[in-house]
This record gives C-alpha cells, sequence and structure tokens, in this order.
C-alpha cells in the first residue's frame, strides 16, 4: 500500500535520497523545500516540491502543506557554513514547526533525524557552532518527545557519501560513535515509515552487519 509522506529538506543530502526511495517504490512524496530552483531536483527523484520557507512560515501554513499525508521526516538542516542563530531557527525550530503543524493536519507519524552525541554536554573547548547544533537536535528532541504524534528519532552517526551497504547497526543509546553513509540513513528512514513497532524509540544509527530490513524489524 503506498503512502504519502511530506519531507522537510527536502532537497537535503538525505532527503533527496529518501525522495528516490519512497518514489521508486510507488509511495506519494512531497518535499518542502525554500529555493524554488531546488523543484526540479525533487522532480527528477520522482517528488513534488512545495516551496516554503521553515524559518518563515505559521503552523497554519505548514499544516495546509501537509493534510491528507500520512507521515513526515524532518531530514531538515541549516547546514554547514551556517552560524549558532540558524542552528537553533532551522534544527531545532523548524523540527518544532513541523511537529506542531503535523498535529494540527492530523499526521500522527513523524521521523525526525537527529544526531548521535546529543546526550552528553558539548565538551569544554567545542566550537560553538557544533555545540549549538548539538543542543538544538537536543531540543527538537525533546519537543518532539513531548508531543502525541507516532515519533521515531534516528540519530544517525558521523555521515559520509560513501555508497550504501545496505547493512547497518541500529539500535537505541548508548552505541559507539561511528559512522554511516547517506545512502543507508534514507534506507533505514524508509524502511521506519512501514515499522510501527519503532514508534516511541529513539535509535542510534552506524554502519554495520545487519540487513536494513533485519535491523529494523
Amino acid at each position: 500500500m503506498s503512502v504519502h509522506v511530506v519531507i522537510a529538506g527536502g532537497h537535503g543530502k538525505i532527503g533527496l535520497r529518501l525522495a528516490a526511495l519512497l518514489a521508486g517504490r510507488g509511495d506519494t512524496v512531497v518535499g518542502v523545500v525554500r529555493n524554488p530552483d531546488h523543484r526540479a531536483d525533487l522532480e527528477t527523484a520522482g517528488a513534488s516540491a512545495t516551496v516554503l520557507d521553515l524559518e518563515a512560515a505559521s503552523v497554519d501554513e505548514l499544516a495546509a502543506q501537509l493534510r491528507g499525508a500520512d507521515a513526515v521526516v524532518f531530514a531538515a538542516g541549516a547546514g554547514p557554513g551556517s552560524g549558532v542563530d540558524r542552528k537553533d531557527s532551522v534544527d531545532r525550530a523548524a523540527a518544532v514547526l513541523l511537529a506542531d503543524a503535523a498535529a494540527q493536519a492530523g499526521v500522527a507519524r513523524y521521523l525526525l533525524v537527529s544526531s548521535t552525541g546529543v546526550d552528553a554536554a558539548p565538551a569544554p573547548g567545542t566550537d560553538e557552532v557544533w555545540a549549538a547544533y548539538l543542543w538544538a537536535k537536543k531540543a527538537a528532541e525533546d519537543a518532539v518527545r513531548g508531543t502525541d504524534l507516532d515519533w521515531t528519532i534516528l540519530r544517525p552517526g558521523r555521515l559520509t557519501d560513501d555508497p550504501g551497504t545496505g547493512k547497518v547497526l541500529l539500535a537505541p543509546p548508548p552505541v559507539q560513535r561511528g559512522e554511516v553513509t547517506r545512502d543507508d540513513t534514507a534506507a533505514v528512514l524508509a524502511a521506519l515509515l512501514d515499522a510501527p513497532g519503532t514508534v516511541g524509540k529513539v535509535l542510534e544509527l552506524r554502519s554495520g552487519d545487519t540487513p536494513i530490513a533485519e535491523a529494523v524489524r
């Protein structure tokens, strides 16, 4: 059965990969993007795009784009080169906005792409932008966990652009630090959408030896 999924951060490195995977299996996929020039890349991936700036949109505006969806995925991020303020306005506030809009639109399923390392306070001397990123991700997690949504939080390790292997380590924290490909991260997100048993779970993701379907199951 096909599902209707809206991806916030649809043009990101994970978002685009996920859009292509979901569209390829017959799902209806909409990517939320800020830049209208990114529409064509999503269409090439088999998805459609809605142009909305998550740093400026209201809950009502975003909820209007989510009505009729079965699930939402937060895969947005301020990205490299952004400062402390945008870590908060994108990595935290936009994730909270998506949760509020999903609740208003009646969309229960919410996948949050977070980050490993958020449970510990940043070590003294940590770069202030990286520390702000970790704080923002943890604050987003805490906010989403406080909702009535059917949430799952995924914490990938250090992301690489290496080809996916289709095998991962997926487990509740704590998990040793490590890396994982963006390909495999997107594939795990796709599998999580079909896995109601993962609702209410925080899961760390690394490269590993277990096939993705088995790891999610």
